[in-house]
């Protein structure tokens, strides 16, 4: 098996359990603004963990979460706060750990009809640049169509560093037994086709749960494959009890109770079979996930 870089888990959730506290619409936007040294203990506990990646905690600075007035007047300090915070953690490691920034879809999570491409970039702009003094790569995470993923590659263009595009896939029931969908209705095909010309460094499947990871995984494998790329591949699966039905910044979704670290590993190691070189978690994967998934990948 090919060595497999181990991302971080949900920060959400791990803010949570350290002590954060959680609500809708500011989600973990709340605890940069009232308890950032949480914020660094979660980057801590991932790395402590044996995450080789810790993600900046900038997902829900957006005015989606955090209201248009508040992004225009504390967006940039807060994004920067997030920023310094992980490169805090990473350095204090003790070991080389890559610290990457996220760009979430502007307009929300799951919401590919409020996509607005004339109004992206000046949203994005603010994160890349508050971003770019802290992080050593670009992740474009949870995006529902490939229009978010062209907007991410346009807004960390000048920045000279690699991006990592990930994207969120329809996951209700039935969906593992059919072709592999983004949540815009868009083939995972065509995703992999865009990623790689684009150039990406590598492409991701988030935000989904574990049971239709795998199908996406082949299905990319192989175009990166034909396609003769370099690009990686890589999956980090939620934890929720489902994530199809409305959207998913509306309510603090219950999770799973039969993920275990054991049955979570299960599902990494077939991911890793099917191509994954980069495999962590999303919301509700916690460092214990974490923990167990580095022994697992040994």
């Amino acid at each position: 098996m090919t060595e497999v870089t181990i991302l971080d888990g949900g920060m959400s959730r791990e803010l949570q359990r350290l002590g954060a506290r959680l609500r809708q619409p500011e989600w973990s936007a709340l605890a940069l603004i009232e308890s950032p040294d949480i914020v660094r203990n979660a980057h801590t506990a991932f790395i402590d963990a044996g995450a080789d990646v810790v993600t900046t905690n900038s997902y829900a600075l957006v005015p989606f979460h955090i209201g248009e007035e508040r992004f225009r007047r504390e967006g940039a300090e807060l994004i920067a706060l997030s920023g310094r915070l992980a490169r805090e953690a990473a350095d204090a490691a003790g070991r080389k750990i890559v610290v990457a920034g996220s760009l979430p879809p502007i307009f929300g999570s799951y919401e590919p009809e409020l996509f607005r491409q004339d109004d992206v970039q000046d949203y994005l702009s603010v994160l890349v640049d508050n971003l770019d003094p802290y992080v050593d790569v670009w992740l474009g995470e949870t995006l529902s169509l490939i229009a978010e993923g062209r907007a991410v590659s346009t807004a960390v263009a000048a920045t000279g560093k690699p991006f990592w595009i990930s994207f969120t896939l329809s996951d209700g029931p039935g969906a593992e037994a059919e072709e592999p969908t983004l949540r815009s209705g868009e083939s995972v095909r065509d995703a992999a086709v865009w990623a790689v010309e684009a150039g990406a460094a590598a492409l991701l499947f988030n935000c989904s749960r574990p049971e239709v990871m795998g199908c996406a995984v082949a299905t990319a494998a192989k175009i990166i494959a034909d396609a003769g790329s370099a690009m990686k591949l890589g999956v980090y699966a939620n934890a929720f009890e489902a994530t199809s039905d409305g959207a998913a910044n509306e309510t603090l979704t219950e999770l799973r109770t039969d993920l275990t670290d054991d049955r979570y590993n299960r599902f990494a190691c077939e991911w890793a079979e099917a191509g994954a070189t980069m495999i962590g978690g999303c919301c509700g994967v916690g460092a214990h996930h974490i923990h167990s998934l580095r022994q697992a990948m040994r």
